[in-house]
């Protein structure tokens, strides 16, 4: 316009869809308006992910979450406020998220991805999978299913600062189980209960403490020394130390208390002074580890052996290593406390978030520590480590989400050769850039997974292994399956259905079947099943392989395929990032409060639903 003439105005567009749809093109809008896609998680990522794909309009979106809301989620989910606390995660972002746009559909389900009613059905109806979940069971079973629907997933985690983003197309790209995913990590039983070297030692036992007094009664899983050590050499009992003791009947921790009423001092010198005492008695264990110093609860309250706080410190209560004295303090309430709510009929579960637990694993673990000369952890460590949290940066889940639907554009536009691996780092890396996106790896053609000749190989003991073991610990435990069914054929040509889908051949096959060793229903090294799963709707090759030195506490291991490639397996969390170049395997990231499982996304022990025609 000429100087000092009145600026022309551009046209005002008529709502958000006109501006959407200036911006993303009118073909790839029409697009996103008539597509039906599913988001699985509705957590930190699901909620920032949702209200993008609120705003960017895509038509007809489906959520699927069992959680409900905790008021820990209020600082990083924001779809969520404090009204919201225990209501369902997926119906109520569903009601925030319709409010940044009325004009889509948002349907919600709160529920279990891995439930019947998910089947392949369900999964063929979408043109595109998101995933938000923060456990590996849960993932593994989406990856399948889109795998056996043929539709693009989009996978994404964060850890901390730390962020990652893939598809996962079945033929073009690798899927989520190309490649092996780190174990959550688990130690030798003796070790827990017997010698103890690091503080993640005592903070488990002290969590499974917490559980043989106040959860649900378990024998056999008590935390009381362990005569049965392997580095106990044959008839090494304890000694004459403790005498009485050793004549006794044994007892179970959880029984000690009941008799004692909870007394705190009375439970108190049973574990930190009588147990390491029992423990003292057992000469070859301390050959090669630093014995216990047993300590009384007199002895402990009269410890004042706090660390020097500074005059005007920023350091944080929870950040403070608690002494002795106080840890006896802490213990002998959060006690008190825990042992009310049994008399009330609570059956307690440890939350990190429940105050007396939290205060009575700290205690205990510190208490547990000082004897066996191991440094103590502050309450915040020890919360941190004994929920395996990784901290949640709302600032991350909302850098991924984003990605996510930045490659959720290229999908629904058809330009599936332009989508990448991206990660996003804490510091800048290649390039000098935060975000790192390189081309994603073709599938891994061992992957018994995505492969077109599946084969998994377990070594297992076939003279003591059962085919209840087989069924529950390795097919749905370590492998994840769902519903599995197994067959295989017997040396004279017989075959012979060990598991099945159906309920009432399945109870018949768990009294009759599943007490028998492999060795018994005529297993020898080498023998083949055949595994299919009736929910995920994929199948592979299972060699069975028998070996009497069989390291893994599991007392199987899973090999072969997928478990040959640990070595080119990318760390978790790692920033190394390669150039964009470069093919790597996907980190394992999981979005929120880092890697855990949830019981609800793992299986059951029984299938949900008869066999599916």
């Amino acid at each position: 316009s000429e100087p000092g003439s009145t600026p022309s105005r551009q046209p005002v567009m008529a709502d958000r869809s006109e501006c959407t749809s200036a911006v993303l093109g009118q073909e790839l809008y029409a697009s996103i308006r008539s597509s039906k896609i599913l988001v699985v998680g509705a957590g930190g990522i699901g909620c920032e992910l949702l209200k993008n794909l609120a705003l960017s309009g895509f038509g007809d979106i489906h959520i699927v979450d069992l959680d409900t809301i905790d008021v820990t989620n209020l600082n990083r989910q924001f779809l969520f406020r404090k009204e919201h606390v225990n209501k369902s995660k997926a119906e109520t972002a569903k009601a925030a998220a319709l409010k940044f746009n009325p004009n889509i559909s948002i349907t919600a389900y709160h529920s279990s991805i891995m439930g019947p009613e998910f089947d392949l059905q369900f999964f063929e109806k979408f043109q595109l999978v998101m995933n938000a979940l923060d456990n590996l069971a849960a993932r593994n079973h989406v990856n399948r299913m889109c795998q056996a629907a043929n539709i693009p997933l989009i996978e994404s985690g964060t850890a901390g600062y730390l962020g990652q983003v893939t598809v996962i197309k079945k033929g073009v790209s690798e899927c989520y189980e190309c490649h092996p995913k780190p174990q959550p990590k688990t130690y030798p039983v003796c070790t827990i209960r017997n010698t103890p070297s690091l503080p993640i030692h005592c903070i488990v036992w002290a969590k499974h403490l917490f559980s043989q007094l106040f959860g649900e009664a378990d024998d056999e899983n008590d935390v009381a020394p362990d005569s049965n050590d392997p580095n106990l050499k044959e008839g090494d009992a304890p000694a004459a130390a403790a005498p009485a003791a050793a004549a006794a009947p044994r007892k179970t921790t959880r029984a000690w208390a009941e008799e004692t009423g909870y007394e705190p001092r009375a439970l108190f010198n049973k574990l930190f002074l009588d147990d390491m005492n029992t423990l003292l008695s057992m000469d070859k264990l301390w050959t090669k580890h630093k014995p216990p110093v047993p300590i009384s609860h007199d002895s402990a309250s009269a410890l004042h052996d706090a660390p020097a706080i500074a005059p005007g410190s920023s350091v944080l209560p929870d950040q403070v290593v608690w002494s002795i004295s106080e840890c006896v303090q802490r213990f002998t309430a959060s006690v008190t406390a825990l042992h009310a709510r049994l008399q009330q009929g609570q059956v307690c579960s440890w939350d990190k978030d429940d105050d007396p637990a939290m205060d009575f694993v700290c205690a205990a673990s510190c208490l547990r520590s000082q004897i066996f000369g191991i440094p103590r952890k502050s309450r915040f460590d020890t919360k941190s480590m004994a929920g395996n949290i990784i901290p949640a940066i709302a600032t991350t889940n909302a850098v991924i989400a984003g990605l996510i639907v930045m490659e959720a554009f290229k999908l629904m536009s058809g330009r599936i050769a332009s989508c990448k691996t991206v990660y996003l780092s804490r510091h800048a890396l290649a390039r000098n850039r935060l975000l790192n996106p390189i081309t994603l790896a073709p599938p891994n053609p061992k992957c018994y997974v995505c492969s077109s000749n599946p084969e998994v190989t377990l070594t297992i003991n076939l003279a003591t292994a059962t085919v209840g073991q087989l069924a529950d610990d390795v097919l749905k435990k370590a492998l994840g399956l769902v519903v599995p069914i197994v067959s295989y054929k017997r040396a004279a040509g017989e075959l012979v259905e060990l598991v099945s889908a159906d309920e009432e051949d399945l109870e018949l096959q768990r009294a009759k079947l599943f007490p028998r060793t492999l060795h018994d229903m005529g297993f020898v090294d080498g023998t083949k099943l055949r595994v299919f799963d009736d929910l995920q709707r994929f199948n592979f090759e299972l060699v069975v392989r028998h070996s009497e030195n069989i390291e893994e506490p599991s007392g199987f291991r899973v090999g072969g395929a997928v478990a040959e490639k640990e070595e080119t397996t990318a760390p978790v969390a790692t920033e190394q990032v390669k150039p964009a170049a470069a093919a790597e395997p996907m980190v394992v990231l999981d979005e929120d409060d880092g890697p855990r499982t949830h019981e609800r996304d793992g299986p059951d022990g029984e299938p949900a639903a008869k066999r599916r025609k």
